[in-house]
């Protein structure tokens, strides 16, 4: 590979290399630089997978984007799937540009522009709250709908509202810390604090939505596998005029009794041939955590499905 400018070329490397070193574990090929030229050897997968990847990482500097670890890591998984790049797929927000770093989470984001609803299911750490949240910030702030809600159950580890210490803000804002968290790396502090004051931002847990009627708002229901099935048909009925619901859940973490069938399941059975609702499955291969963590989400799933065998 030839380069036409030397100033990209050293962010594209990285101090030391750095960048070439991890696109090298993640492809298997070797890349050697020698002025403006790139010689990248190896087998033809191999080598052809780092070219794609790097062509993508040198475009997006021609864009005037910056290049983190986590880039090239998505523009690896993008050149090994064949997929275009997640560029074409992005949020932008007060604080930073939000995109895809998978081809699951590049439909994923296609489906949250589409539909008014949409269920996403998959494993820890593949973007399914933080996307969600995402895109409802970025609605807000064009002025697309007049309120975000998120919601949870606050049932978790076997632990109830009841039995915890505080008043009722302190006792479910440890259920709700992920959304939060989510909401900070999107808009600054004092903003979030002005929007919630004003209303703009909810933030509730599930057993406050009965009775009401969301309209012209984004709402989020996430950790929706520990939903029962009249809590889940609840809040989908809760869907007004101009707005939009996205449900998250893992299937497979929930923490409901053994004998009580989970809400989001029974929602995939019995609407799966609605029109107007889109299903989203991410799996082990959309987790952009820390690398040991899809090895984590394959090594369960492969016990399941050997105990169900």
């Amino acid at each position: 590979m030839t380069f036409d400018n030397n100033a990209l070329l050293a962010v594209l490397y990285g101090n030391h290399d750095r960048n070439l070193v991890r696109i090298e574990q993640l492809t298997n090929a070797q890349l050697s630089a020698r002025g403006n030229q790139l010689a990248i050897t190896g087998t033809p997968d191999d080598a052809g997978v780092a070219q794609k990847a790097i062509a993508s990482l040198y475009e997006r500097l021609k864009r005037g984007l910056s290049i983190e670890s986590a880039d090239i890591d998505a523009a690896v998984r993008f050149a090994r799937s064949g997929a275009e790049g997640g560029d074409a797929e992005s949020i932008r927000t007060r604080k930073r540009t939000i995109q895809a770093r998978t081809p699951g989470q590049r439909g994923y984001l296609a489906a949250l522009r589409e539909r008014d609803m949409v269920f996403a299911l998959g494993p820890a750490g593949s973007g399914k709250t933080y996307l969600a949240v995402a895109m409802g910030v970025s609605l807000l702030l064009a002025g697309k709908v007049e309120r975000i809600v998120l919601s949870r159950p606050a049932v978790e580890a076997g632990e109830r509202l009841g039995f915890l210490p505080g008043d009722m803000k302190e006792k479910i804002d440890p259920y709700l810390r992920p959304l939060y968290d989510a909401l900070h790396d999107m808009i600054p502090a004092e903003q979030i604090a002005h929007r919630m004051e004003s209303g703009e931002i909810e933030i509730a847990p599930l057993a406050f939505m009965r009775g009401r009627t969301l309209a012209h708002c984004y709402v989020i229901l996430d950790e929706a596998q520990n939903t029962t099935p009249m809590q889940m048909r609840m809040f989908l009925t809760r869907l007004g005029e101009g707005s939009r619901m996205v449900i998250t859940g893992d299937p497979s973490q929930t923490d409901l009794p053994n004998n009580q069938k989970s809400g989001l399941n029974d929602a995939v059975e019995t609407l799966a041939d609605v029109e107007g609702v889109r299903f989203v499955r991410l799996t082990s291969q959309d987790v952009v955590r820390h690398d040991l963590v899809t090895r984590i989400v394959d090594a369960y799933d492969a016990r399941d499905k050997k105990s169900k065998a």
